[in-house]
């Protein structure tokens, strides 16, 4: 048996398809959020769950355990694209994430371990921005640094007085509201293509907004800052009936603007980012050096050969279309080659929709997670080429859905089988998203029994219909669409359930990783 740590373990599918497999012992786990916490536990037994992995201190697992022969985990990791700077923050928390991961597998010096993240991992546009103190180790193991630009603040909005303000953090903390403040004001500037929801908004928190209005005009809005002033009074001006949400818009604009570009480069001071200039040109931008995610991980674990590359878990047997970038790493001393896993399904035998949820359509669903006692299966169901590996208990837990609402129920009841939010009549699309024409595809899917799903997220938030029934689907059916068998049991709140579901790693998919990881470390056992 290989013994396996599982970072960033989520509610545990990574590791319930190392399991499967019979040849791993998951013996501890690392995952910080409560309620997967609990999962986690309740589903694998024996496995000692810890919880923040930035703390950990990985000499002494290594005495409690014993040597550890793979580390597997899927740290979340955003880096920053270069094509996306709409976002208010500069940096992704979650990039030192994936340093915690190299962290472990340095430390721990496994024979291998195995990476998953979202297929933009593998892109050189994802990158992390140079700290101050990390010179002297990207120095050390030659990984290269180029030149980013920051946009801080559009032509448009730009001041010398706000060019010479950000070179000072005090000037800067002076001017830059609480995070609750500047996020109110956004509230309604993020609806302005849709005025009757800015509106609406804007009602809804009126005593928070006349609140802040207050506040904002006993503050120090002088030079440049008096669009702050300006802000406030637009706020006043709306609720005396003097003006509509479109002016209100308008006025905020700038505000929005400023508190953004002091936000951002608050941020850079506080991460002790490496700043090479600061550009006051055509607005102001700040020039820091940057990394390539992947090269920091193949240069950091230079003693491990490296394979990557994007799985699609329909391949596998799992009934969706669902990609994962995976990176495996197996010491040089055990191979000097790595295959990838191959899937062995094509499109002549895809798995579909009612492979996995065909056989609970009749299963009573239930609507809070507190009722939920588990309902007894009955042996009336049609087999499918999945019920054999997903029907393992005798009680079905987590059939939970979401209330429906009068609206949600008529787009429910006019979608087909295969169709979304963009085949309903203009009618039942009114009063929803803010630019109807940019919703996702995914959201209001009716499933289509004769298909695979697409990529099982949050499948409340994207409103997934079942194919046949005018409701959500359930936390389970979305658990079976991922490959969770009966037996595993999901804990938490409904919103908890349904957003676990959606972050794990196919267990099929698991599972055939480690059977292909197996290959390599056994066979050099064997010899």
């Amino acid at each position: 048996m290989h013994k396996v740590i599982d970072l960033f373990a989520g509610a545990g599918g990574l590791s319930l398809g190392f399991k499967q497999t019979g040849k791993y012992e998951i013996a501890a786990a690392f995952e910080i959020n409560q309620n997967a916490q609990k999962t986690y536990k309740k589903n694998h037994s024996g496995t000692e769950v810890f919880s923040d992995v930035c703390s950990a201190d990985f000499a002494k697992l290594r005495k409690k355990f014993g040597k550890i022969d793979v580390v597997i985990g899927g740290p979340p990791c955003q880096g920053f694209s270069m094509a996306n700077r709409q976002k208010n923050h500069v940096i992704s928390q979650n990039n030192m994430l994936v340093k915690q991961y190299v962290r472990a597998v340095k430390e721990l010096k496994p024979k291998a371990f195995v990476m998953e993240n979202v297929e933009m991992l593998k892109s050189e546009v994802h990158r992390f921005y140079l700290r101050t103190d990390e010179k002297e180790i990207i120095n050390e193991y030659n990984i290269e640094t180029t030149p980013s630009e920051i946009l801080l603040l559009e032509e448009k909005y730009f001041s010398e007085e706000i060019a010479e303000d950000i070179h000072s953090l005090p000037e800067v903390k002076s001017r830059l509201w609480p995070e609750e403040d500047y996020k109110l004001l956004n509230i309604a500037y993020r609806q302005r293509k849709n005025l009757k929801k800015c509106r609406e908004a804007l009602y809804r928190y009126q005593k928070k907004y006349l609140k802040l209005a207050e506040k904002i005009k006993q503050a120090d809005n002088s030079g440049v800052y008096e669009c702050f002033a300006t802000a406030a009074d637009a706020i006043f001006d709306f609720f005396d009936e003097k003006i509509d949400a479109d002016q209100v818009v308008k006025r905020i604009e700038k505000t929005i603007m400023i508190q953004r570009c002091l936000s951002r480069i608050k941020e850079i001071y506080d991460n002790e980012l490496k700043i090479d200039k600061i550009i006051c040109q055509n607005g102001i931008t700040a020039v820091i050096q940057s990394y390539s995610v992947l090269e920091y991980i193949t240069k950091m674990l230079g003693n491990y050969t490296f394979n990557m590359g994007v799985l699609n878990a329909l391949e596998f047997g799992a009934p969706q279309r669902r990609n994962r970038f995976v990176f495996i790493g197996i010491k040089h001393t055990i191979t000097k080659k790595i295959k990838m896993p191959e899937g062995i399904f094509t499109e002549e035998n895809y798995r579909k929709v009612k492979d996995a949820i065909k056989d609970i359509e009749n299963v009573q669903t239930i609507f809070e997670a507190s009722e939920d006692n588990g309902t007894e299966l009955t042996d009336d169901f049609e087999p499918t080429v999945l019920t054999t590996y997903l029907r393992d208990s005798d009680r079905l837990f987590n059939h939970i859905i979401t209330q429906t609402r009068d609206v949600a129920k008529a787009r429910f009841e006019a979608l087909k089988e295969g169709e979304n939010f963009h085949s309903l009549d203009a009618a039942l699309k009114e009063n929803t998203y803010t630019d109807v024409s940019r919703t996702q595809n995914t959201i209001y899917q009716r499933l289509n029994y004769e298909k695979p799903s697409g990529t099982v997220l949050n499948v409340r938030k994207s409103m997934w219909i079942h194919p046949t029934i005018n409701r959500a689907v359930s936390v389970r059916e979305a658990a079976r669409l991922q490959t969770f068998p009966d037996s595993f049991v999901f804990c938490g709140t409904k919103d908890s359930q349904y957003q676990q579901v959606g972050n794990a790693v196919p267990p099929i998919l698991a599972k055939a990783i480690a059977e292909h990881l197996a290959s390599y470390l056994d066979k050099k056992k064997n010899s």
